[in-house]
């Protein structure tokens, strides 16, 4: 079960798993996360994704024209196209994230400067990084919540862990839990980059036995 004892044992922090241990435990009850294999796997795939429930809202912050070239090659097709960008966080989400998860294109100044647009309002937040004005429609629909009028919301410990546990639902992650499929769950959280795969499957077993 969840409890604030068992997220410590499990790798949270105590002031983190104080704050957490009940809206966990209200978002798992609803989307059936409720046998240890499930809990532990989605906590575990949580405490990566957010640094220990510490990070619920992507900065995109990047200091380095070369490696926002290189991480996003077709949105950013070259350096002079980074600079822009760089320790710019609005106007890069609002590019590398246009058009993509139902954005629109970047808001644009009367000279061209990229001024917001929805990838900057809708950036990844909660527990796994929800990301994308459509995807907020869909779990703001689901859910019964006005994630695309108050994006915001998915950044607060409630709403963070019930978008989470929506997102690990609809990508029918218990199954892939109830089969021991760690490497499978990452895909489907993280996508191809597969980052932190080990890391995440090893705090998703300890979260397992500390739920037990």
């Amino acid at each position: 079960m969840i409890t604030i004892a068992s997220l410590v044992a499990a790798g949270c922090g105590p002031a983190q798993a104080r704050l957490f241990a009940d809206p966990l435990l209200r978002a798992c009850s609803r989307f059936e996360i409720v046998t240890p294999g499930r809990m532990g796997a989605f906590v575990g795939q949580c405490l990566v994704e957010s640094q220990g429930f510490t990070k619920l809202e992507e900065n995109c912050y990047w200091s380095d024209p070369a490696r926002i070239a290189r991480f996003f090659p077709n949105e950013v097709r070259s350096i002079a196209d980074a600079q822009p960008l760089m320790r710019n966080p609005k106007a890069l989400a609002a590019v590398v994230y246009a058009g993509k998860n139902g954005n629109g294109q970047p808001l644009r100044d009367a000279t061209g400067k990229v001024i917001g647009g929805d990838g900057w309002v809708y950036r990844g937040r909660g527990l796994v990084q929800l990301t994308g004005r459509g995807n907020y429609l869909d779990a703001g629909t689901e859910l019964g919540r006005p994630y695309v009028a108050n994006p915001d919301l998915v950044a607060g410990p409630d709403d963070a862990c019930l978008a989470a546990a929506w997102f690990w639902s609809t990508h029918k992650c218990n199954a892939l839990a109830d089969a021991g499929l760690y490497d499978a769950i990452t895909r489907q959280v993280n996508g191809p980059a597969m980052d932190k795969a080990d890391l995440r499957k090893q705090r998703s077993q300890e979260a397992t036995v500390a739920f037990a």
